[in-house]
């Protein structure tokens, strides 16, 4: 079994509000509280997270 690569993007600040993934599933990609990294991960399909971050990147969800 393979074991997760947690990383944050390096555009995260020390606020809190923050995601870690771990990319290196074939297919998928979980995500997680980087608060709460014993809290479980949601797994998302990789053609999901792609459109996802596509979508963050056009500005497709407004400002936060």
């Amino acid at each position: 079994m393979t074991d997760p690569q947690w990383f944050k993007s390096s555009y995260s600040s020390n606020g809190g509000a923050c995601i870690e993934v771990a990319p290196n599933f074939p297919g998928v990609v979980p995500v997680r509280d980087s608060k709460d990294p014993e809290g479980g991960a949601l797994v998302v399909p990789a053609a999901s997270w792609s459109a996802f971050v596509a979508g963050v990147q056009a500005g497709d969800f407004g400002a936060v």
